[in-house]
């Protein structure tokens, strides 16, 4: 019989449809705005006691706190007021005396029957739910320096256990350049650089009786260093967003030397850049003995004990800690960090420290600072470049009592958000290489919730044009039409939030478009139902037909927006990602509707009856 699905057929798309309703209905529930307390060590809870002590802070400078619950480890308090997030955060962190990482977060307000049943709100860009985006530019030169630098050490320090005499061993533009006595040793140096460094090209001289080899990197191991230095960093700036709290973070490459990062719902630009773009480490040292070469040592000047000499071979870095946690000193009340090293850092640790019972050993904390500078190149016009300077500063002074192992503490720090910030930076990880802000933008709430306003109102108005017009030209048949590109936008809501997809201003174009594009199958089958009828087809021949033989035609249109929007989605960055994903989605949901639900809605209609004529 002509135009009639099958009992399952019918029963399928009623299912499809109604699990799109289940999945699209925690986007009407609003998100509660809030402030998130997470403890600075990993696995560890906050009690009950510390959520009670920030709620009473705020509760006593009268910010209305909607609820306050432990969940997953970590506090959340709701807040009633979207203005109330910053002050919160700062009264909550002073209450706290900075021992917890405080952030804004917002909180979906899905019921739990249907959060239970897997069902979660789409989640909001940048610019819809307003937060910082920065373009940070990788200093891949400088990780190049610093693996010249440490191959060269490691090449001296080679040479001195193998007892080969050189003369020296130095970097020169960009190469180690090392001079020996005579033949052979050079010839054993040359193995030995072989050896230890592959990816080091070598180019001899022996000019005037010096022997003299040159170890330069070739371009795959430049190349190398540059890709790790990127990863590391991105590593490392993916936990120092973590420890701040945000939801759904944006940290991805752009380019070759670059990171885009992304933080919706974060107003404190100040922290977000100070955190992000710190580059501290530690370096652990022991105090040169007296009378030591002076090549073999560095001076530290320090107002608590003054000029100290420490040696210049490093024990660890702050590479080997891998957690750390803030706190203060019990019998002095003073800020501490406290340190967990990994294994091979607490062996080297333990090794160091045994065989120099009742020496002291300092602690250098290393932070870089870049200044942007201009200057003409040899064109004569001007460009940006970056100079790079490391402060060292002897934040403790210790002596050795007995071995150290895995774990041990910090004092000398001046501040309980030192000890703070250290402890985050040394749990997130060190960059591989210094980073530079390109560009920072800011997009404030109350813009956030304008953008969305205007994405909602030209989504329904170019839905409701769409409605009036199919309804207007196509009579009964338009109204099947309007039913099926409702149930579409439905069903890419529900697909959206099931995938966790981001929705953000570029995406809700991409749903407009959508929105217009969904009823070109329609309009394609309608059109040809007409043809059918005009040829005095009977009117179930020419709904028969006008489906059957419009699906290729529709087919072929929609795999070609398809692949379009695939390339857009594989080449594109931030918006023009999101674009793309809602435009893939949009299309295979319109596909969908536009054939199986408007043919069963239609079918309803005129399927296995006598029809004299349709109103089309």
């Amino acid at each position: 019989m002509l135009n009639k699905y099958p009992l399952w057929k019918n029963v399928l798309i009623l299912c499809i449809v109604c699990l799109g309703a289940l999945y699209a209905l925690p986007n009407i529930y609003p998100e509660d705005p809030a402030v998130q307390i997470t403890s600075q060590e990993a696995g560890t809870e906050v009690p009950q006691s510390i959520l009670d002590q920030a709620t009473q802070a705020l509760k006593s400078q009268g910010i209305e706190v909607q609820s306050a619950e432990a969940t997953n480890g970590l506090g959340l308090i709701r807040l009633t007021q979207d203005d109330d997030q910053l002050p919160a955060k700062q009264l909550i962190e002073e209450a706290l005396s900075h021992q917890y990482v405080v952030a804004l977060n917002r909180v979906p307000t899905t019921p739990e029957w249907l959060a239970g049943l897997g069902g979660q709100p789409m989640k909001k860009g940048l610019d819809l739910a307003g937060g910082v985006h920065f373009l940070l530019e990788v200093d891949t030169n400088a990780a190049v320096s610093k693996r010249l630098e440490t191959s060269n050490s490691e090449f001296r320090s080679l040479l001195r256990k193998e007892r080969i005499r050189y003369r020296s061993v130095e970097i020169k533009r960009d190469t180690i350049e090392a001079s020996f006595r005579d033949a052979d040793d050079l010839s054993e140096a040359r193995s030995i650089a072989r050896n230890t460094f592959p990816n080091f090209d070598q180019v001899v001289s022996d000019a005037d009786g010096e022997y003299t080899v040159v170890l330069s990197m070739s371009e795959a191991a430049i190349q190398e260093i540059e890709n790790y230095a990127i990863s590391q960093n991105l590593v490392a700036l993916r936990n120092r967003v973590n420890e701040l709290g945000v939801s759904e973070p944006v940290v991805q490459r752009q380019g070759r030397n670059r990171i885009v990062v992304e933080l919706p719902g974060v107003q404190d630009t100040a922290n977000a850049k100070k955190i992000i773009g710190k580059t501290a480490n530690l370096e652990f040292r022991m105090e040169a003995e007296p009378g030591g070469l002076v090549s073999s040592k560095e001076q530290f000047r320090q107002t608590m004990y003054g000029n100290i000499w420490l040696e210049k071979d490093i024990i660890i870095t702050g590479d080997s800690v891998s957690t750390a946690s803030s706190g203060f000193d019990a019998q002095t009340g003073q800020p501490k960090v406290n340190l967990t090293l990994d294994a091979q850092g607490g062996t080297k640790m333990n090794y160091a420290t045994r065989d120099n019972v009742g020496r002291r050993m300092g602690i250098l904390l290393i932070e870089y600072r870049s200044e942007r500078l201009v200057r003409k190149n040899i064109d004569g016009e001007d460009e940006t470049f970056y100079r790079q300077t490391a402060e060292k500063d002897l934040i403790s002074l210790a002596t050795v009592r007995s071995a150290l192992g895995v774990q041990f503490e910090i004092t000398g720090l001046d501040s309980a958000t030192e000890a703070s910030e250290l402890a985050l930076l040394l749990r997130s990880g060190a960059l591989a290489a210094p980073m530079y802000f390109v560009r920072e933008r800011t997009i404030g709430p109350s813009l956030g919730a304008e953008n969305i306003a205007v994405g909602m109102k030209s989504v329904v108005l170019g839905f409701g044009l769409v409605l009036i017009f199919m309804l207007a030209y196509y009579r009964v048949f338009g109204i099947a039409a309007n039913i099926a590109l409702t149930v579409n936008l439905m069903l890419m809501v529900a697909v959206m939030s099931i995938f966790g997809a981001t929705l953000t201003l570029p995406g809700i174009a991409g749903i407009v478009l959508t929105v217009g594009m969904a009823v070109d199958a329609n309009v394609l089958i309608f059109s040809r139902i007409r043809e059918e009828l005009a040829d005095r087809a009977s009117p179930q021949q020419a709904i028969n037909a006008g489906f059957e033989r419009a699906v290729v035609t529709i087919l072929d249109a929609n795999l070609t927006t398809l692949i379009v929007a695939f390339i857009l989605w594989g080449i594109g960055t931030g918006p023009v990602k999101g674009f793309a994903i809602t435009l893939s989605i949009g299309i295979v949901t319109s596909m969908f509707t536009a054939i199986m639900v408007t043919r069963a809605i239609v079918n309803l209609m005129y399927g296995g009856r006598r029809v004299e004529k349709l109103s089309i």
